[in-house]
């Protein structure tokens, strides 16, 4: 009896502190995790920043008319936010077409976030196409978008869904295969997307018979791409069917995607997360005490340039906060969009950098922006100015984010935006080491605050030995 007492009491005793060393492991590793999810919504914040307070009080430019002679393309806009490259990159391709014009909607005509801190003011609105104050357009390009599935998209999945019914082409780009996915118009096809959402998309809408390691899908008049770039690609196509072949070359080979041949093959690496994919990790969960970088915009820039700038300083790298500058209120892209900016006026306020996307050399800047450069004691830098003849616009942009963060960043950016990297010569720090060295430090306090309830309960066995053996 007393062996068998005695044994129940060493169970009993060791399955208390099985208790406390769980109860010690949940309580650090929610910890860890609750650090982590507040750093990754702080960059999604400051990815998709909203407008700012009374911006859309203010006169606005007038859309240009929609000319009724050619083919007409609608790049469709989330008021609630859109992915900046999505949106710019098929929007330049387009726009550069002699026999096409472009436009971008959205519910309404609001200051709509891009990633990267950019904001754009959509040319018109879903409903004067669907009230036929507009033509139809004849090619209708979907980014991917914040939320997708909410009940505020349920306009626009409706739109898109309608404008196919009356002979649209849709062009899915990146993870905007969601948007479609969730308004019915990929049941029964082939279609691809961002290489890391294949797998979720494959649960959530088995209906669609989802391909990996495709640059982009066509299946009837809906066509689908992977991640960011290939966009880009998308869109050449659909110009090469659209206008011909020779207008596809002219404009792919002006933009100078690395690879990109007409009717060239739609094959890329199948990517997966790896080891070498933490820095994407390490500097949305770690936001803390990284540098801001002012991206100043003069009229004219290039679409591609520009999206360039806003994804790899911030929307897609995650490696600095960004804020867009302007001359005024606005600036007009090459093509006609445009983009919402903070007047280059006052103190910079914390801005570590000044980078000028798409300008050569100084003679290109504006006297607005580099005033204020001057005012603020900073440098405008130009990594337009290192474009090499036959680059696509992401080159020199990966080039300077791997010299003045990391290799390692740099790369993982060209990974999560499905951009080849095997022409890029990188210099630079090989790691991330701030957000590491915060990772490691959120991962010290977890621990700290895993070990509380064991120090806790010895403290208190402590004072009740002392109380009794005084």
């Amino acid at each position: 009896m007393f062996e068998t007492s005695s044994t129940a009491r060493k169970r009993h005793r060791a399955l208390r502190r099985i208790a406390w060393v769980l109860l010690g492991t949940a309580l650090a590793v929610a910890s860890f995790a609750g650090i982590a999810l507040a750093g990754v919504s702080a960059s999604m914040a400051d990815s998709f920043a909203p407008a700012s307070p009374g911006s859309d009080s203010k006169g606005w430019p007038a859309a240009r008319p929609v000319p009724g002679s050619r083919i007409t393309v609608a790049v469709a806009v989330s008021n609630q936010g859109s992915v900046a490259t999505d949106v710019l990159a098929p929007y330049q391709v387009f726009a550069q077409s002699r026999n096409m014009f472009v436009y971008t909607v959205a519910a309404e005509r609001r200051v709509s976030p891009l990633s990267g801190g950019a904001h754009l003011l959509p040319d018109h609105t879903l409903a004067e196409v669907a009230h036929g104050t507009l033509p139809e357009p004849d090619v209708v390009v979907v980014p991917a978008v914040t939320d997708p599935t909410s009940a505020a998209e349920e306009s626009l999945r409706r739109w898109i869904v309608e404008r196919h019914r009356n002979g649209a082409r849709i062009l899915g780009v990146c993870a905007g295969s969601e948007l479609l996915a969730a308004s019915g118009l990929l049941d029964g096809r082939d279609a691809t997307s961002f290489w890391s959402n294949i797998t979720s998309l494959e649960r959530s809408y088995p209906q669609v018979d989802w391909k990996r390691g495709q640059r982009y899908v066509e299946d009837g008049r809906v066509t689908t791409t992977a991640g960011v770039t290939s966009g880009t690609l998308g869109a050449l196509r659909l110009v090469e069917e659209l206008a011909g072949t020779t207008e596809a070359t002219r404009i792919g080979t002006a933009l100078s995607y690395p690879g990109w041949t007409p009717n060239g093959p739609t094959a890329i690496p199948a990517h997966h997360l790896a080891p070498g994919d933490l820095p994407y990790a390490l500097n949305a969960a770690f936001p803390w005490l990284r540098p801001t970088t002012a991206i100043g915009l003069v009229d004219g820039v290039e679409e591609i340039d520009a999206a360039a700038a806003f994804e790899g300083y911030g929307g897609v790298s995650f490696a600095t906060r960004t804020l867009v500058i302007g001359a005024g209120d606005t600036v007009t892209t090459r093509h006609g969009l445009v983009l919402v900016t903070r007047p280059a006026r006052g103190g910079a306020h914390g801005v570590d950098r000044f980078v000028v996307p798409g300008v050569k050399n100084a003679s290109g800047l504006d006297t607005a922006l580099s005033g204020w450069a001057r005012r603020n004691d900073l440098t405008a830098e130009l990594p337009g100015g290192g474009k090499r003849p036959g680059e696509f616009g992401f080159d020199p942009v990966l080039r300077d984010l791997a010299e003045h963060s990391d290799r390692r960043t740099a790369l993982t950016t060209a990974k999560f935006s499905e951009y080849p990297t095997a022409h890029l010569d990188l210099t630079g720090a090989s790691w991330p080491w701030r957000p590491t060295l915060l990772a490691a430090a959120a991962a010290a306090a977890s621990v700290t605050v895993g070990l509380s309830p064991t120090l806790i309960r010895h403290m208190v066995r402590q004072r009740r030995r002392t109380a009794e053996h005084p």
